[in-house]
């Protein structure tokens, strides 16, 4: 039975690991060891996010309109922040969602496996019931003051 002073098991063809130590880990699977790293890999995995995927670059402007729209209609705090509440919601299951469709990817590999597709599928059906609760609570909470503001018109 394995125990915390076990040393790692190497790769096949790797040298053997001297008895104490421990093997250094590929930086992709480093730990950070500080809360500046930390919030750096998160930064770096918003980034990603922006940069390489449609869904989350049209949830971030929604967000940043519905909040605006928020401010601007000079709702009370607590309907923006429910506001917020649900935007960061569904912002951060689509980075759950780019995160599980990349290691599916990373799994199967070019393969079709039925298994990857359900994740996959479940994955983005859970940005989507997000996305539509979202719809409803902007609905509920921007409605009415935005058409009390354009009455006078």
């Amino acid at each position: 039975m394995p125990t915390s002073s076990s040393v790692p098991e190497s790769k096949p063809g790797a040298p053997p690991a001297e008895p104490g130590s421990q093997l250094l880990r590929p930086p992709a699977f480093q730990v950070a060891h500080n809360l500046a790293a930390s919030f750096l890999y998160a930064w770096q995995g918003i980034y990603y996010a922006l940069r390489t995927q449609r869904n989350f670059r049209i949830h971030a402007l929604v967000t940043t309109a519905v909040i605006a729209a928020g401010i601007t209609l000079q709702l009370p705090r607590l309907d923006i922040a429910v506001l917020g509440l649900t935007c960061g919601a569904v912002m951060a299951l689509e980075l759950i969602n780019t995160a599980l469709e990349a290691v599916v990817d990373l799994t199967v590999e070019q393969s079709f496996h039925e298994l990857a597709k359900i994740a996959k599928d479940c994955a983005a059906g859970a940005v989507f019931i997000a996305a539509l609760t979202a719809i409803l609570v902007g609905i509920c909470l921007l409605l009415p003051p935005l058409w009390v503001a354009l009455q006078p018109y």
